[in-house]
């Protein structure tokens, strides 16, 4: 079967649910992630036939693609920050959001960790997208990151491995983090927790409502900010005095996030917006 033809079958069946533009990228990233065909190839090959083999694989994506299962899962892997990350359905898919939490920590303290090594917790770290990328590109830092789930664990590790870096991964429960001990303070502790609460539900898209773990994105209505709490007493157990704390938090509840690490008396407090102009990350300092 030639490949014009599949992108044909992709346009009929998928165009109606995603629109063209994003049904094209779906059928460019599974022709070069099944046969190896960039983009430009393709163009130069406009009548590429495939063998059955790979025409099976074409047709059981564009069945996943039906049933709006997320391109990242049926390719099994995703760029964050530069970096490929295996994924699966265990695991939150990285955002671009998150992307700038990153770009604002490495931003914020490429300078300082020159001279001294800093010690980084991520807690609730998934894919290990937000340790692994801090690891890369603060090569002098002692990265950890901490997670409830061990099959999780077992990506996060797997990617760590697959981008050649340290990191120490910590299997624990920051709800209630008795297996934790540590003989050291952090200099940076950065968290993405679960922030979407459950009446926030139809504003999410359905290829992540029916796919996403919901462990790591619904919160209950009734106390939203859980694991920020959490995770603020955590730190100020475990976060060096003048070190700081990162959060990716709930656009609509960025004035209770500010409240939230004042009652915890952290200083310094900054709420950022992302390119959505949502509020969206928020830095405090220990003091």
């Amino acid at each position: 079967m030639k490949l014009k033809d599949i992108q044909t079958l992709f346009h009929k069946t998928l165009d109606t649910i995603y629109g063209k533009q994003e049904v094209d990228s779906f059928f460019y990233l599974l022709t070069e992630h099944i046969v190896g065909l960039n983009r430009m190839a393709l163009a130069l090959e406009p009548n590429a036939i495939i063998n059955k083999k790979d025409e099976e694989v074409f047709q059981d994506a564009l069945s996943r693609l039906e049933q709006q299962e997320p391109i990242q899962y049926i390719i099994g892997e995703t760029e964050f920050y530069g970096l490929m990350f295996k994924v699966n359905p265990d695991t939150l898919i990285p955002r671009p959001e998150t992307e700038e939490l990153v770009e604002w920590v490495i931003k914020n303290h490429s300078e300082q960790n020159q001279d001294v090594q800093l010690n980084i917790l991520d807690i609730g770290t998934g894919t290990g997208c937000i340790a692994i990328s801090l690891a890369k590109h603060l090569p002098n830092a002692k990265v950890y990151a901490l997670d409830v789930s061990r099959n999780v664990l077992e990506v996060a590790r797997q990617n760590a491995e697959n981008n050649n870096v340290s990191v120490q991964f910590i299997n624990d429960d920051i709800l209630n983090p008795n297996g934790f001990k540590s003989d050291f303070k952090f200099d940076i502790i950065v968290s993405n927790p679960p922030y979407v609460r459950q009446l926030e539900k139809q504003e999410v898209k359905p290829n992540v409502l029916n796919h996403e773990p919901h462990l790591a994105l619904f919160v209950d209505d009734h106390d939203p900010l859980l694991f920020y709490r959490a995770i603020c007493e955590f730190s100020t157990i475990y976060l060096k005095e003048k070190g700081t704390l990162y959060f990716e938090i709930n656009q609509y509840l960025g004035k209770e996030m500010v409240d939230l690490m004042q009652t915890f008396s952290f200083k310094n407090v900054e709420l950022k917006q992302d390119l959505f102009d949502n509020d969206r990350m928020m830095k405090a300092v220990k003091l």
